[in-house]
């Protein structure tokens, strides 16, 4: 029996209240790591105390300082594997029907992928929950990424990466222009002017997304060129390269994520399903 036949057994059969419970909270939970991490920016870019650029990692322990923080941090833990349980839902069962060729399944990789990327988040977050402090190891991503330049054409192969990172950046903003991110929120119970207003927030969203995404594409290219994988940086050097143009950069881009986590937010909230 194949590794995705064994997961998709473990997924219950649709309908499934249990699928759908765990991706709205997960939706929410990572509404609420990019809400934090916009606000930490945007104090930092008006120059006010308990500002800085936090990547996830760091904006989910701000978390900690709250009142019944440790709680909070086992919410968010939850949440996330919950994110990451609705992603590799829709990679193995095709909720998007996306098929089975080379682009489909592509595009069904890139879900499993989008939900391994916040693994490392929810382990963070379950350790503050669970033992008040979290080990994040060292920067992994510049670690494998120096590994990879000593491969051969090593460096090619980090450019390429950057390059595909880039163009993930600019499809967020795409999908920011075309609307195509609207359908995953079924809004039609809202009054018309909320329905507007939940729109321009997720097109602000994903716009500053994509900007962030294009600047960390950005990174891997210049480490690639340059063979030097310290050149590599998270949302953190992002914040940080945003402002060296100026707070107002900086301040933009912080209010764009904050109303993505906004926007995801309202999806937990008005979820399209598909599949379940």
């Amino acid at each position: 029996m194949s590794l995705a036949t064994t997961i998709s057994a473990a997924v219950p059969g649709s309908p499934s209240a249990g699928i759908r419970a765990l991706a709205r909270f997960g939706f929410a939970a990572k509404g609420v790591v990019y809400f934090l991490m916009g606000i930490l920016a945007l104090l930092a870019a008006t120059g006010q105390q308990g500002g800085q650029t936090a990547d996830k990692e760091q904006a989910v322990q701000t978390v900690q300082s709250l009142p019944g923080g440790q709680v909070l941090l086992g919410l968010i833990a939850f949440g996330l594997l919950g994110y990451i349980i609705w992603r590799f839902t829709q990679a193995l069962r095709d909720t998007e029907n996306k098929g089975s060729d080379a682009k489909g399944l592509g595009r069904r990789l890139g879900y499993a992928g989008s939900g391994l990327v916040y693994a490392s988040v929810a382990w963070y977050a379950a350790q503050l929950a669970m033992n008040g402090y979290a080990d994040k190891g060292g920067n992994a991503r510049q670690d494998l990424t120096a590994k990879v330049l000593n491969w051969p054409a090593g460096e090619w192969l980090v450019m390429l990466l950057g390059l595909i990172i880039i163009g993930t950046g600019l499809y967020q903003i795409y999908r920011a222009y075309s609307g195509s991110f609207s359908k995953h929120v079924n809004d039609s119970g809202l009054p018309a002017n909320q329905q507007q207003i939940v729109y321009r927030t997720g097109q602000v969203g994903y716009t500053a997304r994509g900007i962030v995404l294009g600047i960390i594409g950005y990174f891997f290219v210049q480490a690639g060129r340059q063979h030097r994988a310290a050149a590599v940086g998270t949302t953190d050097e992002a914040f940080d390269f945003l402002a060296a143009m100026g707070p107002a950069a900086l301040a933009i881009v912080a209010l764009g994520l904050m109303a993505y986590g906004l926007y995801m937010l309202v999806r937990a909230k008005y979820p399209v399903l598909n599949g379940i």
